[in-house]
C-alpha cells in the first residue's frame, strides 16, 4: 500500500480508480466491509483501490480541547489497512480550509485529484462544510461529473449497529470481549518502546514505555495484557494506562511490565493487547503502598491470562 500525503501525489495509474472515504478510526467489520467492498470494484474495473482519510481527525480538530478517544493511531490504521491489501492510502490534513469546503468543490476535489470510477461510502456519511456533502449529495455531484456512488448499509453484530463510537463505548465498560467482536481483532494500542525514569525497575517491574503523545485513550487503568514484540512469540503481563498520580505524573502513558522477560525493549515497537481491567489507577500513600498493589496486580493478572 503507497501512502499519499496531500494532493497533486499521484501517478497517472490511480486515474479512475474506487474510493472509499471516512476517518476510519478503528477499522472495525463495518469498515471493513467498506474496504472489501471498494477491491471488489477495483479488481472488477481493473483499477486501483484507494482509502482517502484524515489527519488529525474531523473531530479532533473541531473538540481540540476534548477530542474523542482514539481507537488507532495512523501508524495502528496503516498496520491494519495494509493487511487489507489497499492500493493507495490517501492523508489529507483536516484543517480550515477542508472544514471549509462546499459540497460543489468536495467532489471536484476528488474529481481533480483522482477522476474516481466509483466512490463507496457507508450510509452515514457526511462530509464538506457543515457536513453537506452526503450520500446522497455526493452521489448527485457523481451524475455530473461522471463518477458512481454505492452506498453500504450498516453492518450489524449482536442485534446493533457496529461503529466507532460503538467499540469506544464498550472499552470504556472494559467489555473487551465486545470490542474485539465488532473489531473482528483484539483491541491493542501499538507504539516504540522510550526511555523513562527506571522507577519500576527498582520497584522490582521493569516496564516498557509507550507514549500516548496526543492521543486520547479511550481506557484508563491497569490491565491484564499480552505483549507482542517482545521476542518471537506473544509474551503475557500487566501494564498501566494513565498519570501515574503516586509519582506525580501528569501526562499519560502506557507502561507494560512483561513477565519472566529480562531482555531490552528501548526503541523497539511493541503491540500491547488488552485482554481484562484489574483496577482503576489511583494514588498510593508511598511507594511501598505501590509495590504491594503491584505485586497483587501481577498475581491477578497471571491467573486472568493463564484461565
Amino acid at each position: 500500500m503507497q501512502l499519499i500525503r496531500g494532493v497533486k501525489g499521484f501517478d497517472a495509474g490511480t486515474a479512475g480508480c474506487a474510493l472509499t472515504i471516512g476517518t476510519y478510526d478503528g477499522i472495525h467489520l463495518g469498515h471493513q466491509a467498506l474496504i472489501a467492498r471498494v477491491r471488489e470494484h477495483a479488481v472488477r474495473l481493473g483499477t486501483r483501490s484507494v482509502l482517502l482519510t484524515f489527519e488529525p481527525t474531523p473531530r479532533e480538530f473541531l473538540a481540540p480541547r476534548d477530542p474523542p478517544a482514539r481507537l488507532t493511531s495512523l501508524r495502528e490504521r496503516w498496520r491494519i489497512l495494509s493487511a487489507l491489501q489497499l492500493d493507495r492510502l490517501w492523508l489529507l490534513r483536516f484543517g480550515e480550509a477542508l472544514r471549509n469546503l462546499s459540497a460543489e468543490d468536495f467532489a471536484q476535489l476528488l474529481v481533480r485529484e483522482l477522476a474516481p470510477r466509483i466512490v463507496v461510502v457507508g450510509h452515514d456519511f457526511r462530509f464538506a462544510r457543515h457536513g453537506e456533502a452526503t450520500a446522497p449529495v455526493l452521489a448527485e455531484a457523481g451524475r455530473r461529473f461522471g463518477f458512481e456512488v454505492e452506498v453500504l448499509p450498516a453492518v450489524m453484530l449482536d442485534s446493533e449497529r457496529i461503529s466507532s463510537s460503538g467499540v469506544r463505548a464498550a472499552l470504556a465498560c472494559s467489555d473487551f470481549d465486545r470490542a474485539r467482536r465488532w473489531l473482528g481483532r483484539p483491541w491493542s494500542m501499538r507504539g516504540r518502546v522510550q526511555p523513562g525514569r527506571s522507577l519500576g525497575a527498582k520497584l522490582g517491574f521493569p516496564t516498557a514505555n509507550v507514549p500516548l503523545e496526543r492521543r486520547r485513550s479511550p481506557v484508563a487503568g491497569i490491565f491484564a495484557v499480552r505483549v507482542h514484540g517482545a521476542g518471537p512469540d506473544e509474551r503475557c503481563g500487566v501494564a498501566s494506562l494513565g498519570t501515574r498520580p503516586t509519582i506525580g505524573g501528569t501526562e499519560a502513558l502506557l507502561e507494560a511490565h512483561v513477565f519472566d522477560f529480562d531482555g531490552d525493549l528501548y526503541g523497539q515497537e511493541i503491540e500491547v493487547e488488552f485482554v481484562a481491567r484489574l483496577r482503576a489507577e489511583e494514588r498510593f500513600p508511598s511507594l511501598e503502598a505501590l509495590t504491594r498493589q503491584m505485586e497483587r496486580d501481577a498475581a491477578e493478572a497471571r491467573r486472568i491470562l493463564s484461565a
